[in-house]
């Protein structure tokens, strides 16, 4: 790779630079993945809404609706978005929808859905 900068401080480490370099290129996938999911879990209604897939296990659009006072098909947007994003997967019976937090996700946010559990402890203590 050609360096795109010269660094002009005296004790600059090559070595380690270019360790560092090939970290972020061995898990450019991992980056990429981890990426897109903290993008879908930025916004405050998908965050509640996997918060409640995983506490839940799995809920249908008119749960979610009823939960969050949201009309349905604002629900099925963001269940869509995040369908598309891999996050969650569903099932179907008979015409409801169920849909539920993927496994492999559940390792990633669960330290999230700790944190959001013991700042309520939290606030129901003081």
């Amino acid at each position: 790779m050609e360096h795109l900068n010269n660094c002009i401080r005296e004790k600059a480490n090559p070595m380690q630079i270019n360790q560092c370099r090939s970290k972020i290129a061995t898990n450019a996938t991992s980056f990429t993945q981890l990426s897109g999911i903290l993008s879908l879990t930025g916004n405050e209604v998908r965050l509640k809404i996997l918060y409640l897939l995983e506490q839940e296990k799995e809920l249908c659009p008119c749960d979610l609706s009823d939960i969050l006072g949201m009309s349905i098909p604002a629900v099925s947007q963001h269940l869509r978005k995040m369908k598309d994003g891999n996050i969650i997967e569903f099932r179907k019976e008979g015409q409801t929808i169920f849909y539920s937090l993927k496994l492999e996700h559940l390792k990633l946010l669960n330290p999230f859905f700790n944190i959001i559990n013991q700042m309520n402890l939290i606030t129901e203590q003081v």
